[in-house]
């Protein structure tokens, strides 16, 4: 198969890798003419993936029109803020046949969309052949072939499968999902909630605070994703509790490493300015925010955490109203 794959940042590259090695026909779009300038001839990009060599096959470019020239499926792995006027780049190049799969992570702020939508709106394919491909999956493990798990997801479970086929390998198992919404809301408000993983870390709290936080961010991440029409047990999969596990806990996590940072009293700003990287974490949070203002839904978590990013708020005042809330019962749906 010929595919294209837009976005030569770590987990782009990474895929682009992967899918050359499965023997498809792979070119990589980058943004940036010297990542594909070193693509193409050292076969490296040390920015975005540092130490791990590319396969010679794998060929780089800056031509939307070269990228998607009779391919098959075009993979779009872009940040979410930039998503929109990347397909309105490749609008004009994509045919309604091609099988679309966005490897993002995140949520439009401007319109609260998710980005398989932002995708159809954009693009002239049908709904049930735009996939959503997420999951447990650290560019720097997947890209040295460590074995991982990930889950496509489409409406449609034909479009799913094709997907899967195209990603499956020997280290790097696909399952299908029709839940493409659930996917799509637990890979975007695990990135907040790895925040504030990493926060906890920043102010020397134990493995006891990081436990509690993991598994109400999970509760939260189901109640807002059932309120919008996702499958409750999707979050359970590795979408929702695999990939806040391991965004929550992983030396690779950016977002866990920009909440350590802000727990130790940096400035989001000047985080922000240090990394070359995209930190999801930090958009994702005034969208997940104003969701649960529309659908009127209560998620203190991601609300203490748009009051430390975007307010000025102390991460200690945040997690002691957290601590003292009004008493409940842990699990709303037993009466």
């Amino acid at each position: 198969m010929k595919i294209g794959v837009v976005g030569a940042g770590g987990w782009g590259t990474a895929l682009a890798k992967l899918l050359t090695e499965n023997d498809h026909q792979v070119m990589l779009w980058s943004y940036e003419k010297e990542t594909m300038t070193e693509i193409n001839q050292s076969h490296t990009n040390q920015r975005y993936l540092s130490g791990v060599k590319l396969p010679e096959k794998l060929v780089a470019s800056n031509d939307p029109g070269e990228v998607t020239a009779g391919a098959e499926l075009i993979t779009f792995v872009v940040p979410s803020q930039w998503l929109r006027s990347t397909a309105n780049l490749f609008a004009s190049f994509i045919s309604p046949s091609m099988l679309i799969v966005n490897a993002g992570k995140g949520i439009e702020i401007e319109t609260l969309k998710p980005l398989t939508q932002v995708l159809r709106e954009e693009l002239a394919v049908p709904d049930h052949q735009i996939v959503a491909l997420s999951g447990p999956n650290h560019s720097e493990e997947v890209s040295r072939q460590v074995p991982s798990a990930t889950v496509v997801a489409s409406p449609d479970l034909t479009i799913a499968e094709s997907a899967q086929e195209a990603f499956f390998s020997p280290y790097f198992r696909v399952y299908t999902s029709l839940d493409r919404l659930g996917v799509e809301i637990g890979g975007a408000l695990k990135n907040v909630f790895a925040m504030a993983a990493g926060i906890c870390e920043g102010l020397d709290y134990g493995d006891n605070t990081k436990a509690a936080l993991v598994t109400r961010a999970l509760a939260e991440m189901r109640r807002l994703g059932e309120t919008m029409g996702a499958q409750p047990l999707t979050f359970s999969g590795l979408s929702g509790l695999g990939d806040l596990f391991v965004t929550a806990a992983s030396r690779h996590s950016r977002n866990a490493w920009a909440g350590r940072e802000i727990g130790k009293g940096r400035d989001i700003n000047e985080v922000l300015a240090s990394t070359p990287m995209v930190v999801e974490g930090v958009p994702t949070t005034k969208a997940a925010y104003d969701l649960s203002k529309k659908f009127q839904v209560e998620l203190p978590i991601i609300e203490k955490m748009y009051h430390i990013l975007f307010k000025g708020h102390s991460p200690q005042e945040a997690v002691e109203e957290l601590m003292t809330r009004e008493r409940r019962r842990e699990i709303e749906s037993i009466f």
